[in-house]
């Protein structure tokens, strides 16, 4: 399954003149796992995330936009459904304020880059 994710990762690969065997040798995998990258079969583990932001000069944020807005979104859907119950304690002190910044922090949009 295509996305525009691994056809960015694609991209970026070929403008840096890279074969996917040279990036399966830098992040210490086998060929058909950067396949499955590059054809959408399969995202990223974090070390390959930011071994793939290093390897291509690229911010995390516009190389992964896309698992970024997947993230968001599922994020937005769980917190509707957070316990509204929960008893205020020293522990519990700035719940209501971190909730609103993670609410603020998922209505932004998430900055795209160019492969």
């Amino acid at each position: 399954m295509r996305t525009q994710f691994s056809a960015d990762l694609r991209l970026a690969r070929r403008k840096a003149g890279y074969t996917q065997a040279d990036i399966a040798a830098l992040i210490c995998d086998h060929q058909s796992m950067v396949s499955a990258l590059e054809n959408g079969s399969q995202r990223p583990d974090l070390e390959q995330i930011i071994s793939l932001s290093l390897i291509y000069g690229r911010s995390f944020e516009s190389l992964f936009a896309e698992v970024m807005e997947d993230c968001s979104r599922k994020l937005k859907r769980r917190l509707k459904h957070l316990p509204s119950n929960v008893r205020d304690t020293a522990h519990t002190f700035n719940r209501q304020s971190s909730l609103k910044a993670l609410h603020e922090r998922l209505t932004k949009p998430i900055p795209h880059g160019s492969a």
